[in-house]
């Protein structure tokens, strides 16, 4: 088992990666900690074979991209792949203008998720609705940006980079933005290239992949960039499933015995029981 950092190409659903890992390991439990939308490009963390049963746990608190939004065009999706609804000619608005609206998006706030996404709604998901031609309440989501920054202003496009709270849409974000500064535009090019301190330029080319050239990280490497890691000695106790009893861990910790990861324990009372074994 183990874990992939893999720098996803232009083009390629997630499910198309997953496909093609799936073919060259081998294997047929193998999943993400996080989709990408087909024209994105840039950071994938997939889990392989016993490794899968982390998922739940490696749950991003930060991510990062750079975005290039191009002026003149409105998509119904809000980037570049969807159908063209509005276009006009559009004057770039001035860098400190830029600048100066970005800055309005920093920290805590309430996001309007696009129409387009996956999220559920009474079941369903929004885009089956967009699909149906039926209208929906969509539900605001609450979205941290912990920092943006104007990278580049061409003739019709601005580059942004962005550290966002996971669950953060960047196409829901520049369209905020650019209704801020008055134009119209869409997202034409999105690159993630970090997740939680896991930088793409670590990850591995997809199209570049063999059986032969694989940088497989342990489950212990990444598990304890999310969690703090409690050492025992007593395998056989973890492993049975049993409670323990530490003191100034936080609510969650990752049990492990010689750097394997055993399981993820949970505080209750005065005692941590066991959330879920990893072994």
């Amino acid at each position: 088992m183990g874990i992939l950092y893999i720098d996803k190409p232009k083009g390629m659903t997630s499910f198309d990666v997953c496909f093609k890992l799936r073919k060259i390991l081998n294997t047929k439990k193998i999943g993400h900690t996080g989709t990408l939308d087909p024209n994105a490009t840039g950071v994938m963390v997939i889990l392989y074979d016993n490794a899968t049963k982390a998922n739940q746990f490696l749950v991003s608190s930060r991510k990062e991209y750079v975005a290039t939004v191009r002026l003149g065009i409105l998509t119904d999706t809000l980037d570049i792949d969807g159908k063209i609804i509005k276009q006009k000619e559009e004057k770039m608005p001035d860098a400190e203008l830029i600048h100066n609206t970005l800055a309005k998006y920093l920290g805590k706030s309430k996001q309007l998720p696009p129409l387009t996404s996956a999220i559920k709604v009474n079941g369903k998901k929004l885009y089956e609705y967009q699909r149906q031609g039926i209208e929906v309440q969509i539900p605001l989501r609450d979205i941290e940006v912990k920092d943006i920054e104007l990278l580049d202003v061409r003739d019709d496009e601005f580059v942004i980079r962005c550290n966002v709270s996971s669950g953060t849409y960047i196409r829901a974000l520049t369209r905020d933005i650019l209704d801020d500064l008055g134009v119209i535009g869409t997202l034409s090019e999105l690159r993630r290239t970090s997740i939680d301190g896991i930088d793409v330029k670590d990850c591995q080319k997809l199209e570049e992949l063999t059986g032969d050239n694989l940088v497989v990280h342990s489950l212990y490497d990444v598990i304890s960039l999310y969690y703090e890691v409690y050492e025992t000695d007593d395998r056989k106790h973890i492993i049975d499933g049993k409670r323990i009893t530490i003191e100034g861990y936080p609510d969650q910790v990752a049990i492990c015995c010689n750097k394997e990861v055993l399981a993820i324990y949970g505080r209750e009372g005065n005692e941590y029981r066991c959330l879920r074994g990893l072994f």
